[in-house]
């Protein structure tokens, strides 16, 4: 039985900042088992922020180098980290923070160069989890789901709430997953372009408007929501579909940000209604969790158990799974599945680097 300890490192949508999940892994009579150690969630500083939602906009030397100056950021806070905590791990695991992301068009880019990783903290640093799916014909997303079934298989569904909203489940023995709609990268876009807060506590800012029947509607109607799977999101989409229409409407901030709140719970519960039965346990991490209106309104449209976890699992579930998706890379066994992303096979996607030991 072997026994693998592997730092997870993830940067969402949202910009909250960096997650790093120490976790530890071991497959024991069947089934992986894991353990999440210590954890930290690294801020952005207003520069990172800045410099990561400019990032589309830069030129193509400009990005290149951004992405190894992120490389280097990474490999720093890993350092930092290890030395904090003076534990020894086999690997890092890296999701890098999205810059691009249209499948469609074959492109996903994650910055957070691999190589400047593993120079800077001296480990093996396996990232771009998702360029071997798209080269596939698939979506590139989402890669949660191999965790959810492999980790998480004793729950009817899995849901999370970050930048978007995904949602996982078993049908007819395969793996089934897609993106829902966005949640975080728009609320929080709402609360900074509106209320010059960083995102809505608990929701209370939604909770104190009152819905625009028009603007629901025309969120309702976008074809997004009855495309059928395999389907992604990504910031492209949201500029051009949602963001002309909130711009557009003529409402107070209170009432726009109660409208996308109920947009979100309606088509979070239409999923759940639609594909998973009454009665069943749904597991719900992402930082949207800490919406309590938010999961209030899901509860009241939806007959599933919502279970929320404990801390660690809210924040750092995808972590802890991007380190998994490393373990089943080393072990070249698939981390990527075709039924969830649409590709023409499985496969196990990672780029492998292995750190300049002194």
């Amino acid at each position: 039985m072997k026994t693998y300890r592997v730092l997870g490192l993830m940067s969402g949508t949202s910009l909250d900042g960096l997650d790093i999940a120490d976790c530890i892994f071991r497959f024991d009579n069947h089934k992986w088992l894991f353990e999440i150690k210590e954890t930290i969630m690294i801020p952005y500083t207003n520069d990172w922020i800045n410099r990561l939602k400019d990032a589309p906009n830069l030129s193509g030397f400009n990005l290149i180098q951004l992405d190894k100056e992120y490389g280097v950021y990474l490999g720093n806070q890993v350092k930092e980290f290890l030395k904090k905590d003076s534990v020894n791990v086999d690997f890092v695991a890296s999701h890098g923070h999205t810059v691009f992301h249209q499948p469609s068009l074959g492109v996903t880019f994650q910055i957070g160069n691999g190589s400047s990783l593993a120079n800077i903290s001296g480990l093996k640093v396996i990232n771009d989890f998702r360029s071997l799916d798209v080269a596939l014909g698939g979506q590139g997303a989402p890669l949660v789901p191999i965790g959810d079934k492999l980790l998480f298989g004793d729950f009817d569904a899995c849901l999370n709430l970050g930048g978007f909203a995904n949602i996982s489940f078993e049908k007819d023995e395969k793996r089934i997953a897609f993106d829902i709609c966005p949640v975080n990268i728009l609320l929080n876009k709402i609360c900074e372009d509106h209320f010059d807060v960083k995102y809505d506590d608990k929701g209370k800012l939604s909770e104190s408007g009152e819905i625009d029947k028009q603007l629901l509607q025309q969120l309702n109607d976008l074809p997004f929501y009855t495309e059928a799977y395999p389907k992604s999101l990504g910031k492209e989409w949201v500029d051009s579909n949602i963001i002309p229409l909130i711009e557009k409407i003529n409402c107070c901030r209170e009432n726009l940000l109660r409208t996308v709140t109920e947009h979100i719970a309606l088509q979070l519960s239409n999923v759940l209604s639609k594909y998973v039965s009454s009665d069943k346990d749904i597991l719900v991490t992402g930082g949207g969790t800490y919406n309590s209106f938010l999961i209030e309104r899901i509860k009241q449209f939806s007959s599933c158990n919502v279970i929320i976890p404990e801390f660690k699992l809210i924040d750092f579930k995808e972590a802890l799974i991007f380190a998994f998706l490393g373990v089943l890379r080393t072990r070249n066994e698939i981390n990527c599945l075709a039924s969830v992303t649409g590709a023409l096979k499985d496969s196990s996607g990672g780029i492998i680097h292995e750190g300049i030991f002194e």
